[in-house]
């Protein structure tokens, strides 16, 4: 893979306790950067700048490292890294968070070396939209970005989180975030008011009822791909993010077939961040089992259309 494949990632690591009806792990593997990185290596190389505590524990760098990811950014500050502890219903549709511990987080400052300004395609993970437009200021030229947020964002800096859609090239937010940002509830109006607004593109993503794509010349949408072995829905989104920007990455290309097939990665990539805790189904898995799910997910929506009248 070449440089100009290349993907930064600027988000959070963290350790994650979390509570599902299938189980639960302490302390594990967490954080926005985490499962982007996982996901998207399988498709492009990516490099990491975030901040962890010392003691962030050896294995966690060391599986990261074995999956190519560059962690040249990865900080190492004085002090406990970033924890999340939530719990999640039988309906596994949201999570309820119990206990929030910044740490070194609530400090984060991304440190850009000069070889990450120069990085073709971006993603940046749903820290504060204030650090995100001061990494994209840092920016030489990126072929392609991409960003994330969460509803905390929207509640509190609302024109900042706009700034943010209208400078980069696909926004990514969730049902609920879509909601609240544009003002409507409905799919499709929603993605027409952030276009209003000035996004460039977005991507909606609605969970087990799959994603949309809006733009003012394209609109996809693709289906989630059927999982039965529901675990942890935690890291979906980052998951997705990693398989739709890996894919672009991959190959190159920003039309709208590559954005099809981007959406269906990611699909791919988030269907099997959801079957375990922690990203473990994203570090063990294979290239075949990936475009095996693709390709299902192809077969799904592709039809022959015959003359109906």
């Amino acid at each position: 893979m070449s440089a100009s494949q290349r993907i930064l990632v600027v988000g959070s690591v963290a350790l994650d306790s979390i509570r599902t009806p299938y189980g639960e792990v302490t302390e594990a593997l967490g954080g926005s950067a985490s499962y982007f990185s996982f996901s998207a290596s399988h498709f492009a190389p990516v490099s990491v700048v975030a901040v962890v505590g010392e003691d962030f524990p050896i294995e966690h760098r060391d599986r990261l490292l074995e999956r190519g990811v560059d962690l040249a950014g990865l900080e190492m500050a004085p002090g406990r890294t970033f924890r999340w502890r939530g719990e999640y219903a039988a309906e596994l549709g949201h999570a309820h968070t119990l206990e929030t511990q910044l740490n070194v987080f609530a400090d984060f400052h991304p440190r850009l070396t000069d070889a990450h300004r120069r990085t073709p395609y971006v993603f940046l993970a749903n820290i504060d939209p204030e650090l995100q437009l001061e990494v994209l200021g840092q920016m030489r030229r990126p072929t392609l970005t991409l960003s994330d947020t969460m509803n905390y964002w929207i509640a509190r800096k609302p024109d900042r989180v706009f700034e943010v859609l209208r400078r980069v090239d696909i926004a990514l937010l969730n049902e609920e975030e879509a909601s609240a940002l544009s003002g409507e509830t409905h799919l499709a109006r929603a993605a027409d008011r952030l276009l209003d607004r000035g996004a460039n593109a977005v991507i909606i993503k609605k969970g087990e009822h799959g994603a949309l794509y809006h733009s003012r010349e394209e609109r996809f949408f693709t289906p989630a791909y059927p999982v039965t072995a529901l675990t942890d829905p935690t890291g979906a989104g980052d998951s997705f993010a990693g398989g739709f920007l890996g894919s672009l990455a991959r190959f190159g290309r920003s039309d709208g077939a590559a954005i099809c097939q981007a959406m269906a990665c990611g699909t791919a990539m988030a269907s099997l961040a959801i079957e375990s805790f922690s990203p473990q189904r994203l570090i063990g898995t294979a290239p075949p089992e990936i475009e095996g799910r693709v390709r299902a997910l192809h077969h799904m929506v592709h039809y022959d259309l015959s003359p109906m009248f």
